[in-house]
């Protein structure tokens, strides 16, 4: 007996596998299609991501970048040393304009500038006529006043002896003798009349009030002299130039050491290699809250006369107590509005501080207060710098040299 199937397959008849082949064909060429579309996805999300991750990497780096680097240095420490060197401006002991005590025309001039002069010299003389002539009236006015209060006196007397006899009312008595204390009181009006124009007239002579030199002279014969120091002219300026005074400002670190008797030396351009001995006679006792500074007057002896008011000196003092100073570049310092600033970095970050200078040594400046040895000093700060902004340290912070 044949097998139908054996029949089948040897006439010519499909095996029924092959359908089964025909029906698989699209199920691949979807999964190739799927395939070929997740990989172009896998490729965009590469690429998006790639572009993500150095855009990220550029953000950083231009923020890194616009981080300024700067180098730091320590500040040096100086010699311990018990002298500070100070700015100051030398001042005349006394120093007085001179006025005119009564109006006129000055008459003549005795001294120029430049004038040494003793208390007590006759320095010009004012013609005041008017003035002349009332101390004449007033004398007149005073004689007959005295004229009056006598007649007055006499009348007085005898009405009291009238009374005691009662020949006379008392009330004629008592009239007399209001009448005589009238007449004393108008007395004494024209003395004090008289002494006031006297004085006007003494004021024509004008003297030297105390021992000193001529700075100015301001005036000149027949000018108008005006009386006071209001309206008035100044006729004369006066300094008392045997003792000087001379004030610095002490930082507020050697305030403690700037005590009254400290002794001091002056050194000036004009006389080098020589020191005019000094003496700090007295301070403020206070700290002045913008400079942190301590006000002293030190007072210089001045016979010779060498030494000019107005000059610019350096005062030396010589203080008790040792103190020690700092040394930094003088690249290290910030110029601003508000007063000096040194850039220091803390915690990744920057600072302005205030400082005190001391002595100028060219490429080096002496700092007397306002940082510490252990601060991380910025060389060459940019201009730029703010408090509180980042900073990267280019090197290790070796010491100021």
């Amino acid at each position: 007996m044949i097998d139908p199937q054996t029949v089948r397959t040897a006439g010519g008849v499909a095996d029924p596998s092959g359908g089964d082949a025909r029906r698989s064909r699209p199920l691949i060429w979807i999964l190739l299609i799927l395939a070929v579309v997740l990989f172009a996805a896998w490729l965009v999300m590469r690429g998006v991501t790639t572009r993500v991750k150095a855009a990220s990497a550029l953000r950083q780096e231009t923020q890194e970048l616009a981080i300024p680097t700067v180098a730091v240095v320590h500040p040096r420490l100086g010699a311990m040393r018990d002298e500070i060197v100070l700015p100051g401006n030398i001042q005349a002991f006394t120093d007085a304009p001179i006025y005119a005590r009564t109006s006129g025309y000055l008459k003549k001039w005795y001294f120029d500038i430049g004038a040494h002069v003793k208390a007590g010299q006759l320095l010009a003389e004012i013609e005041t006529p008017e003035i002349d002539k009332q101390l004449d009236q007033a004398k007149a006015d005073l004689s007959t006043a005295e004229t009056n209060l006598k007649l007055a006196q006499i009348t007085t007397t005898r009405y009291q002896t009238l009374l005691a006899q009662d020949a006379i009312a008392r009330q004629d008595a008592d009239t007399a003798a209001s009448s005589a204390r009238a007449n004393q009181s108008m007395v004494d009006s024209a003395k004090a009349n008289v002494k006031r124009l006297e004085d006007l007239v003494s004021f024509e002579k004008v003297y030297v009030p105390f021992d000193g030199v001529i700075t100015a002279r301001k005036t000149d014969i027949g000018q108008l002299i005006n009386a006071g120091n209001t309206s008035g002219q100044e006729l004369f300026h006066m300094a008392a130039i045997n003792t000087l005074r001379v004030y610095v400002n002490v930082p507020q670190v050697y305030s403690q050491a700037a005590t009254p008797g400290v002794p001091a030396e002056l050194t000036l351009t004009e006389f080098p290699g020589r020191r005019f001995p000094g003496k700090l006679v007295r301070t403020s006792d206070s700290i002045d809250a913008t400079t942190r500074t301590l006000l002293a007057e030190v007072a210089v002896d001045n016979q010779s006369g060498a030494l000019l008011p107005g000059a610019y000196a350096e005062v030396h003092l010589k203080l008790a107590a040792k103190a020690p100073t700092l040394i930094i570049p003088v690249t290290a310092l910030i110029f601003r509005a508000e007063g000096m600033r040194v850039g220091l970095v803390r915690d990744g970050k920057a600072e302005l501080v205030p400082v005190i200078l001391g002595r100028d040594f060219g490429t080096e400046v002496e700092v007397a207060s306002g940082i510490n040895a252990d601060d991380s000093v910025i060389v060459n700060p940019p201009d730029s710098m703010t408090a509180g902004a980042a900073v990267n340290v280019a090197q290790s912070a070796p010491t100021a040299r």
